[in-house]
């Protein structure tokens, strides 16, 4: 079984900073690609930040410059750093793994972790 455990999120002043982490466990061959998405009220599921494997990283336009999605091959780990965060990146923010496992490709969530910008 696979589980994605995100840790992090919290409550920041604009302008501050917050460190996202998410953590795949479980039998798993190859992560191609693993991802950050958010999720504000009202709104749809966005993509923030993607990187795949001896790919750069990608990111949406709203976060570029401030936000830096990283992984740690080895722990089977991506991080997002956001920096200068504003009120409009409060949402619940989900890791997301694109990996193969046991012959078979597949998507994988994490639980979410609340981000909150406020002052």
């Amino acid at each position: 079984q696979v589980q994605l455990v995100e840790s992090g999120g919290g409550l920041v002043q604009p302008g501050g900073s917050l460190r996202l982490s998410c953590a795949v466990s479980g039998s798993v061959f190859r992560i191609e690609t693993m991802g950050w998405y958010r999720q504000a009220p009202g709104k749809e599921r966005e993509l923030v930040a993607s990187i795949a494997l001896g790919s750069n990283p990608s990111y949406t336009d709203s976060v570029k410059g401030r936000f830096t999605i990283s992984r740690d091959n080895a722990e089977n780990t991506v991080y997002l750093q956001m920096n200068n965060l504003k009120p409009e990146d409060t949402a619940v923010y989900y890791c997301h793994a694109y990996l193969l496992r046991l012959g078979v490709r597949g998507q994988y969530w994490g639980q979410g972790t609340q981000v909150t910008v406020s002052s």
